[in-house]
């Protein structure tokens, strides 16, 4: 008897899945545990297995095609077996996409109709030198087209949209239409004509679409406030060499910003805390997560326990999650249970910024780039390494006192490394 596999639920936040690569074609035979296709949830591509044995009658949903959870995606069974009854409950999407694709061609159609309007309109408007529509005229002005270089192919060589979108300065284009005003168009400066990079609708993944979702909600629900200290970083470039040197091991410096937010969550457990509409949980663990940026956005894996665990553990855990979630290869259960967030942006740069807070986190902190400055130090002017961090805190939560109160058991923290270790 044939079998039907539905898109399965793979995180938590799942509401669809796209099919981001088929590992069968149909008629192959399959085995149970067998990995027949590659899943991307809003968090990261994930694996389809069967659990059953038999050969693929039928694969339903294309590579790039979005499926909601429970969604059909494939049949198997015995070789030439009947499953047109199966089939039949498959026919809604095939229906859609027919009615969707109507629908973009009857709009097309409607354009070029509008377009050729505006074209036969225009021709009252038209200066004598150059007969164009309305559309032909906006397009090549922000695309910096010389509409005399161009040929028209509308009603009397008017020109239309799709001779400015399909007209390329490299190819010479059309020649200058003589006009009785040549001999005055001579004597004009030379036009410029400007390549612009061409135009595209990129599609959105179910990562970005989760993305949007759920920093929207966070934004414009949880009010934000912001609070931003400096850091003397003096002390933790000599602690870090020390540990590198000593220990041949690679301690960078957002390891230490970690393990001093670890420490200090455990000293201001209000920072430590979400908001349940109800209540103010505050987390008994400090679970840390830890942004890291890939092409289609942010992924967020989650130091679990960081303030029990030593800068060496949290520098190799660090950066085997990043490994993977570069690799789109993090387990759910890796990126959950966060009760604060990092996210640092030194690396490109960028000296300070603001973070949306990631729920359901009480606060985030934004990790600025160490920068080479000029200090004081005993009346005197001496170089040295500051870093900017901010906060950025649900005030539902956290009141602006023990937001300040945290940062600064923060920069204790990184400016005297060693009691981290007490």
């Amino acid at each position: 008897m044939a079998i039907k596999i539905e898109m399965p639920k793979l995180s938590d936040t799942m509401e669809e899945g796209v099919i981001a690569k088929w590992n069968v074609q149909e008629g192959d035979t399959v085995s149970a545990g067998d990995i027949i296709a590659e899943v991307e949830t809003d968090k990261a591509t994930m694996d389809v297995e069967v659990f059953d044995d038999g050969t693929i009658l039928k694969i339903i949903p294309g590579e790039g095609d979005a499926v909601p959870l429970g969604g059909l995606i494939a049949v198997i069974g015995e070789e030439g077996e009947d499953i047109s009854d199966i089939l039949d409950g498959a026919g809604d999407t095939d229906s859609s996409e027919s009615s969707e694709a109507s629908e973009k061609t009857s709009n097309e159609a409607e354009e070029e109709k509008t377009e050729e309007k505006e074209s036969t309109s225009s021709s009252e408007s038209d200066d004598g030198r150059v007969k164009a529509s309305p559309l032909a005229k906006k397009i090549a002005a922000d695309k910096g087209i010389n509409l005399s270089e161009v040929d028209g192919s509308g009603p009397d060589g008017r020109i239309v949209k799709k001779d400015v979108e399909s007209f390329s300065p490299s190819k010479g284009g059309g020649l200058t239409k003589p006009s009785a005003s040549s001999s005055d168009d001579t004597k004009s400066a030379p036009k410029q004509t400007f390549e612009s990079l061409e135009s595209k609708e990129v599609k959105i993944s179910q990562m970005r679409k989760v993305i949007a979702r759920r920093l929207s909600e966070s934004k414009f629900t949880n009010p934000h406030f912001y609070e931003t200290i400096d850091i003397d970083m003096k002390a933790a470039f000599a602690a870090r060499k020390a540990m590198n040197d000593a220990n041949d091991v690679r301690i960078s410096f957002n390891d230490i910003v970690v393990k001093a937010c670890a420490v200090a969550l455990t000293r201001h457990q209000d920072i430590n805390s979400s908001w349940m509409d109800d209540v103010i949980m505050q987390h008994g663990d400090v679970n840390i997560a830890v942004a890291v940026a890939i092409d289609e956005g942010l992924m967020t894996p989650v130091i679990n326990h960081a303030d029990k665990k030593g800068l060496a553990q949290i520098s190799a855990e660090t950066r085997e999650l990043a490994g993977l979630a570069r690799d789109r290869k993090l387990q759910p259960d890796q990126m959950e249970g966060s009760t604060f967030t990092i996210s640092n942006l030194g690396m490109f740069g960028i000296e300070e910024f603001t973070a949306i807070i990631n729920p359901p986190n009480a606060c985030i902190l934004a990790v600025g780039a160490i920068r080479d400055v000029p200090v004081v130090e005993n009346g005197e002017i001496v170089p040295g390494k500051r870093m900017k961090v901010t906060l950025s805190s649900d005030h539902r939560v956290v009141d602006g006192a023990k937001a300040a109160q945290f940062l600064n058991t923060v920069r204790n923290l990184i400016e005297n490394p060693l009691s981290m270790l007490l």
